[in-house]
């Protein structure tokens, strides 16, 4: 069996962003609204970790030195 290939940001974004227009456009029975629906949610899950794994990646800071350090932007 073959393993499924996990899909990229700009992938699942695509995908959700069709989902939206298909349901925006009201022409879709119920029960395939419902199942359009609940795939758009595990899309923008998937979205929402990627994204959050961009953050982490993106926070940590490497000095002259080589050490890692975490990096926050201060809000006055």
């Amino acid at each position: 069996m073959a393993e499924k290939k996990e899909m990229s940001f700009e992938e699942n974004l695509s995908k959700l962003e069709e989902i939206v227009t298909k349901l925006e456009k009201g022409d879709i029975p119920l029960d395939d609204a419902i199942l359009e629906f609940n795939k758009a949610i595990t899309l923008a899950k998937n979205c929402d970790e990627k994204l959050k794994e961009a953050e982490k990646a993106i926070t940590k800071l490497v000095k002259e030195n080589g050490e890692v350090v975490d990096f926050s932007l201060e809000e006055e």
